[in-house]
């Protein structure tokens, strides 16, 4: 008897990161090793040293395939020594948990997407050519006026519950055709490990579906929310008080550090984050309690608590959660040290 791996790696694309995939067959109990692929068609090497090594490193059930099939998520590595390839935006988040652990940050990142008509490229929801009525019945809505792609959405759920993926919520979003699904509470690694598998499923799954899935920053222009993962943050002081949770803000704020951030957060950010649709505008910075139109928003829940977390509404949704993960955890971790 056998069983399939089915190896996942992040590519090389720019300006837009994607998932790759190919599919080994093992023996029983044969574990999934070193493996390799063409690097020169994934834009991570070139022709004449084409072979760039994948380093399993978070293996889950399959929940596609099912039975004793699993999905292996891998680092790049160089050939030369296996050191990791310039692309394994990986690595540097594995180094940011190793100097900063020990103040447990902790991430919930909202991933954002919406569904497109694969012939069309108009977002599910929309008259063939033309616009649905404004924005406002639709987030969280109900109803096949209001609502396209819930049998999807439902799957891919119900996909990452059985791949034992820390998934904690879904809700349609503002705009027709627009969703969102929830990875968290995970540490600096783990969360960038599970959205990554999330996404992979989400992107599989509406193959099924003769769906396309876009994490494109502002999908449709004009008066329409664009698509963000807004992430939220905190550290052990950060869950124990509220000094620590301005210090991070703070810290956030610091000369240079947005400008840095948003280097990272995706893109598109300048057509994402106008000063509307719920944005701080991308050469501002700003915090605050219960605001969504700033750079950070401070929960309510938080302010009254007097400790929690905090939400950094500006990175996009087409953003690489590890990038993301790594540049909070080094930025706000070394001022709380």
């Amino acid at each position: 008897m056998a069983y399939r791996a089915e190896y996942i790696w992040i590519d090389g694309t720019e300006p837009t990161r994607e998932v790759r995939s190919k599919t080994k067959i093992l023996a029983d109990g044969a574990e999934p090793g070193l493996w390799g692929f063409d690097g020169s068609s994934t834009n991570q090497a070139t022709g004449d040293n084409s072979d760039v090594v994948l380093q399993p490193v978070f293996q889950c059930p399959d929940p596609i395939r099912g039975g004793d099939d699993i999905l292996v998520l891998c680092e790049t590595a160089l050939t030369a020594d296996l050191s990791p390839h310039p692309t394994n935006t990986r690595a540097a988040a594995r180094e940011a948990l190793e100097k900063y652990g020990d103040q447990e940050p902790w991430f919930g990142l909202e991933q954002e997407y919406t569904l497109l008509d694969p012939i069309t490229g108009w977002p599910a929801g929309f008259p063939a050519g033309g616009f649905p009525a404004p924005q406002g019945p639709y987030y969280c809505g109900v109803g096949a006026v209001k609502i396209h792609g819930r049998e999807l959405i439902e799957a891919h759920t119900t996909a990452c519950m059985q791949a034992g993926l820390k998934i904690s919520g879904t809700n349609a979003e503002v705009m027709p055709g627009q969703w969102e699904f929830q990875i968290g509470p995970a540490d600096t690694v783990e969360v960038g490990d599970h959205l990554w598998m999330a996404r992979y499923l989400l992107f599989r799954l509406a193959e099924n579906y003769g769906v396309e899935v876009s994490i494109e920053a502002k999908p449709m222009k004009g008066d329409w929310n664009g698509a963000g993962m807004h992430t939220n943050f905190s550290t052990t002081a950060m869950r124990e008080g509220y000094d620590a949770i301005t210090a991070a803000c703070e810290a956030m704020g610091a000369e240079g550090v947005p400008e840095k951030h948003l280097k990272g957060y995706g893109v598109g950010i300048e057509d994402r984050l106008t000063g509307a649709h719920e944005t701080q505008r991308f050469d501002q910075f700003s915090y605050g309690v219960s605001d969504r139109g700033a750079s950070i928003r401070i929960p309510w829940q938080v302010a009254q608590d007097g400790k929690g977390y905090i939400e950094d509404r500006r990175p996009n949704a087409n953003a690489d959660p590890y990038v993301v993960a790594t540049l909070l955890t080094n930025t706000i971790c070394s001022a709380l040290a």
